[in-house]
């Protein structure tokens, strides 16, 4: 089940690549109106971007819960399944917020 926390890798870097793109969006918005609502955003961003950092850490420099997740006899397929599905779901929706604020 390797495959499935590649794909958690992959999509994880993905988030943090539109969420820095958010983020210097919604940061040089928010340096430009000053309004709570453009800080709320950039605010949005940063918390995401640092879950997102996080799972990196875990999914690709932290050896033991690497080691853990992937031994589908300690965690089972359906977890892993579960797992990248929230990742993607994530990802949907950073690309379309990402989308819908670049127009």
């Amino acid at each position: 089940m390797a495959v499935l926390i590649d794909g958690m890798r992959v999509f994880s870097a993905l988030n943090v690549l539109f969420l820095l793109v958010l983020a210097y969006i919604w940061g040089r918005n928010y340096l430009r109106f000053r309004s709570k609502h453009t800080l709320g955003l950039l605010v949005f961003a940063v918390l995401l971007l640092a879950e997102n950092a996080l799972a990196i850490y875990f999914f690709v420099f932290h050896h033991g819960l690497t080691a853990w997740v992937t031994d589908p006899s300690l965690v089972p397929p359906l977890a892993q399944e579960a797992m990248l599905a929230l990742r993607v779901l994530e990802f949907a929706g950073v690309a379309f917020l990402t989308w819908v604020t670049w127009d």
